[in-house]
């Protein structure tokens, strides 16, 4: 099989499996793994896939800058806003992430709620300002301009001083065995201490993420207590989280 073909194999694949496992693939082709690797680092070059132990998974679109992300899936993003936005409770204190789906949370939040705010993001921040009976906290530290979100030491020790009953998480992968990922370590890191801090842990993700995965793990699936997503309720990521007792919050 020449290169250019085993290239669209693994693509059709990844396609109709979700992931590529190098040494089935060698067995099914009859070549060395050491060449399935090779075709698999040439596909992640051109951002066609995530390479993972083993072999590779579908690259999450969700990587994009923030300009682009804002035209990604904004239907979707309202609902799965409206339902994360149904959680939280008058009086209670909730974690935002940053992000657009995010940012859909903070404007589906009604304007005369009474909660209180734990943010990292200065455009969530910004968006709750005609929220007048939400108190706004904003964790400082550097600028991740990538997502308009804080991180690193100096954030992550702030977040250690704050607690909430609930946490509303973004990531840009989800995916049965990667977990929940994201394309920064230290966004991830960020990640993992706003959620240490939550009696409650949700996840914001919208459609084209489900079944994806990004290079860098946020958290497994034991330290969240559900999933919020637009996704189809019968897509075969969503039933195998089912049947590991993964709460699924249908945004429809």
């Amino acid at each position: 099989m020449l290169a250019a073909e085993r290239r669209d194999h693994l693509l059709d694949l990844l396609a109709r499996e979700g992931k590529i496992v190098a040494k089935d693939v060698a067995a099914e082709l009859r070549i060395s793994e050491d060449s399935v690797r090779r075709d698999l680092r040439d596909l992640a070059a051109e951002g066609l896939c995530q390479r993972v132990y083993g072999g590779a998974l579908p690259v999450s679109p969700a990587v994009a800058d923030l300009a682009a992300r804002q035209t990604l899936s904004p239907g979707g993003k309202r609902q799965i806003a409206a339902a994360a936005a149904a959680l939280v409770q008058p009086g209670s204190a909730v974690i935002l992430d940053g992000g657009t789906t995010a940012q859909a949370v903070a404007h589906a939040l009604p304007p005369g709620l009474d909660c209180t705010v734990i943010t990292h993001s200065p455009t969530i921040a910004a968006a709750l300002l005609d929220h007048p009976r939400a108190e706004v906290f904003l964790l400082g530290g550097r600028l991740f301009k990538h997502s308009a979100v804080t991180c690193g030491a100096a954030a992550v020790e702030a977040a250690q001083n704050v607690s909430a009953e609930l946490c509303l998480l973004g990531v840009t992968g989800v995916h049965p065995e990667a977990g929940l990922t994201t394309g920064d370590a230290e966004e991830a890191a960020m990640k993992r201490a706003l959620a240490a801090r939550a009696a409650d842990t949700y996840i914001l993700a919208s459609a084209e993420k489900i079944g994806t995965a990004s290079r860098f793990r946020v958290l497994p699936w034991e330290d969240v207590s559900g999933l919020i997503t637009d996704a189809d309720p019968h897509h075969p990521v969503l039933e195998q989280l089912a049947a590991r007792g993964v709460e699924i919050l249908a945004a429809q």
